[in-house]
């Protein structure tokens, strides 16, 4: 266990290392116990009111969206270390209650609790691998991080599903598993304080073209120190990506703004089929277990590139999100036209795959909008909260479209037809928009 890993600007020890990992077996588990038990609520708590159950399913998600802000901006204090400390707690305390709920307000109380806590750790995930490495190595992590999130994801959902077959409670066993990453959160002490606290940057007279230096620096994957040596305050000059444009308290906006936008969009795009796909197969005359597999595989393949992902960049190169969204759009198409088992199972896997290859791109290039190391993981609060934002918004805009085009819901493909006109004129975004910052893939990354 005295291993040393490569940081890309020093080294950490393997314990460390799987510290900072099992952080990532939480992050997507709130609300994963109580899905089970939706269709069983009447029984289990007679006189629960359709508000009860709304509120038991949208305000945890809703509690996490600002919690997930505020650790953002916690981490730029000292104490992140602390914090995920704090988080865990809350999160297991919130586990260890649902065993003595006693009716549906408990529950609903709990699960806010649970969201804050959930909330709080979510940023800090990434945030911490993100502080401790650079360059390819920071991709390589990123990219592990989002394997292991989901593929917790995938363990739990089928373990849950086991587990409701008996009492009601036992499904909500998932949520003790923040007792891991808690127990092991001693190692975390073993990341350097140089990087869990960056210093600020300090402006430089002597660099005219100090922005275009930064940002170079940020892809290049350079020491902290020199990533974002002398940022404008407001404005700066060109870089291989354009125009940086206007800088404000840190951040660079127009990159910022774009980046948050793509994972709304590629969010909503994904979420279509945990959400809809049962409606859709039902429809079919396809039953309840040939549902949970296509979701399952779903989950399955969006945490597998998270494992290969310096591969499959290595293999594409600048031409990576290109293919996954063309991937994904693949996925939807073959959902709206054919309905039998097995071709629904592909077409879950290409859509996951593609969403798998987005994720771990997306939280690397949140760490380079900013010209102050010291507020990495601020953004990467600050673009994960597009994700539940788009997670609690998808079934209002399928809804408004969908009373749009099809008012009297005669069909039941529309939310994946829908989605595959959206996802083809963004791959032709994507392909337009190869060489922007959001979208090219620097030869750093392979």
């Amino acid at each position: 266990m005295n291993m040393k890993i490569n940081t890309g600007k020093g080294s950490i020890s393997l314990m460390t290392l799987i510290a900072i990992w099992s952080i990532s077996l939480t992050v997507n588990l709130p609300g994963l116990a109580i899905t089970p038990m939706l269709g069983n609520l009447d029984k289990i708590f007679p006189h629960t009111s359709e508000l009860e159950i709304q509120l038991l399913t949208v305000l945890p998600n809703l509690f996490i969206i600002p919690f997930v802000l505020l650790s953002g901006r916690l981490s730029l204090s000292k104490s992140k270390v602390g914090i995920v400390v704090v988080a865990l707690a809350i999160y297991l305390v919130s586990g260890l209650l649902y065993f003595f709920a006693r009716n549906m307000i408990d529950l609903i109380v709990i699960s806010c609790l649970l969201g804050i806590g959930c909330g709080l750790l979510i940023p800090l995930a990434a945030g911490l691998l993100a502080d401790t490495f650079v360059g390819k190595y920071r991709m390589r992590q990123l990219g592990i991080k989002s394997g292991i999130s989901n593929m917790a994801l995938v363990v739990a959902t089928f373990v849950v599903g086991w587990l409701n077959h008996g009492n009601w409670r036992l499904p909500f066993l998932v949520y003790l598993i923040p007792a891991i990453p808690l127990v092991l959160s001693v190692f975390l002490r073993g990341i350097p304080k140089a990087d869990l606290s960056p210093a600020p940057a300090t402006p430089d007279p002597k660099m005219k073209a100090s922005a275009k230096a930064a940002a170079k620096a940020v892809i290049a994957g350079s020491p902290a120190g020199a990533i974002h040596a002398a940022p404008p305050a407001s404005a700066g000059g060109y870089d291989q990506y354009g125009y940086i444009g206007k800088i404000k308290g840190g951040f660079i906006l127009s990159r910022t703004w774009s980046l948050i936008a793509v994972y709304f969009f590629v969010c909503y795009a994904t979420v279509i089929v945990s959400y809809y796909t049962p409606f859709l197969m039902q429809s079919e005359g396809l039953d309840d277990s040939d549902v949970g597999t296509v979701t399952a595989i779903f989950f399955l393949a969006v945490f597998l590139p998270g494992f290969i992902l310096p591969y499959i960049i290595k293999t594409l190169r600048q031409a990576t999100l290109v293919v996954s969204s063309v991937v994904m759009i693949a996925g939807i198409v073959l959902m709206v036209v054919c309905h039998r088992f097995g071709l629904m199972c592909m077409a879950a896997s290409l859509v996951g795959f593609g969403y798998g290859v987005f994720q771990p791109v997306i939280y690397d290039k949140a760490t380079q909008i900013v010209t102050d190391p010291a507020k990495a993981t601020l953004a990467l609060a600050i673009v994960l909260a597009a994700n539940y934002i788009s997670i609690s918004a998808t079934p209002f805009i399928v809804d408004f479209f969908r009373d749009i085009f099809d008012p009297h819901h005669l069909n039941n493909a529309f939310a994946f037809e829908f989605n595959a006109i959206l996802l083809a004129a963004f791959t032709v975004i994507v392909i337009v928009l190869r060489k922007s910052f959001v979208f090219r893939i620097d030869k750093s990354y392979y």
